[in-house]
């Protein structure tokens, strides 16, 4: 057991990103404008940047809108790009449909498969069935995390070693305050919300699941059959949470993805006819047809229109690539961990050298 004197409260703890924790304004906005915030808005709040850019420039003296033949190059451009920008997004959904596009054996596999995990999630939480709303699914496997921590907190309380006993007691209740915070969110939430798969992706299941692991040998000696037993079944919860938030991350962004296809089909129109109104704005050869005062306001907000698509690909591809990043493995895998940190410090054939200790 020479690991566990290099153990402390804060190696112990979880790795992963702490649900419900308070952090500062700018963290807040960072983690709003990633996967937080509502799309749209972030698209609209893009969209406000890049309107006040080409004012502020304007204002500054740097562009001017007064030049027609500089003004239709760039809508010309603006018309082309968004012409390839929408082909690119109607072929990514052409892709997403092909996932859904199966054989009979293929769909019954899929179909059998998603019946076998909702069956364990059922027997996992002692229900009838598992809930419809994924998460509901997600706040029982939760709820049995819990649970099965404390279990093993009770079960070890009386444990004569007392490195022993308080390694785990501080494990379990590590578990127990995170599950707590990733329950109070889940409750709050819908699956169409994304709340729901941000609570999952957050939640630092892949390390309580490293740490279990290890303590479950480690420990193997010194634990009763009972807590041995308990540890296996926290272990199986932790894993059971792991399948269940790959499933729903993918559904997820299946669903965003399509949902982001469908809205710049919407934006591509405007967008291009914003872009043919900019030239034609220019068209008349004594000079442009508004006001030179309202001229660089108004062909701002075309190009905002124009470059909405842009705006709103944005949005979602920062959302999907976080998302994808943050979960990029699968178990006790950690890729963004540094090699140095962690509470067990082990080497090629530390068990057998413990065994000829013994």
């Amino acid at each position: 057991m020479g690991s566990s004197e290099t153990e402390t409260d804060e190696t112990l703890e979880s790795y992963g990103a702490d649900v419900g924790r308070q952090a500062g304004p700018l963290t807040q906005f960072y983690e709003w404008f990633l996967i937080q915030g509502n799309r749209l808005a972030v698209t609209a709040l893009v969209s406000v940047a890049i309107f006040a850019l080409i004012v502020g420039l304007h204002e500054l003296g740097i562009v001017n809108f007064l030049n027609p033949n500089s003004v239709t190059r760039v809508a010309s451009g603006m018309i082309a790009g968004t012409f390839s920008l929408v082909t690119l997004v109607v072929s990514v959904n052409q892709l997403i449909l092909s996932q859904e596009f199966s054989s009979a054996g293929k769909a019954r596999d899929r179909f059998e498969s998603v019946v076998d995990f909702r069956e364990d999630v059922a027997a996992e939480a002692a229900i009838p069935a598992a809930p419809a709303e994924p998460a509901r699914v997600l706040e029982l496997i939760v709820d049995s995390i819990r649970h099965e921590a404390a279990q093993l907190a009770d079960t070890v309380a009386d444990h004569d070693d007392r490195d022993v006993r308080e390694t785990v007691i501080r494990y379990t209740n590590s578990v127990q305050e995170r599950a707590d915070r990733v329950d109070e969110t889940l409750e709050q939430s819908s699956f169409g919300t994304f709340s729901a798969v941000s609570a999952a992706i957050n939640y630092d299941e892949a390390w309580q699941l490293y740490v279990a692991t290890h303590l479950r040998n480690e420990y193997d000696d010194s634990l009763s059959p009972t807590a041995k037993d308990q540890l296996d079944e926290l272990i199986g919860s932790l894993k059971l949470f792991s399948v269940a938030r790959e499933q729903f991350k993918t559904t997820y962004l299946q669903r965003e993805l399509t949902r982001f296809s469908q809205l710049t089909i919407y934006c591509g129109v405007p967008s291009i006819l914003s872009a043919i109104l900019v030239g034609l704005l220019y068209a008349d050869v004594t000079g442009p047809s508004i006001s030179t005062a309202l001229l660089p306001y108004v062909v701002s907000a075309l190009i905002v229109v124009v470059l909405s698509p842009l705006a709103l690909l944005v949005s979602y591809i920062l959302r999907t690539a976080t998302v994808t990043r943050r979960t990029a493995s699968v178990g006790p895998m950690i890729p963004q961990k540094d090699p140095d940190e962690g509470p067990f410090s082990v080497e090629y054939g530390d068990e057998q050298s413990s065994q000829r200790d013994d």
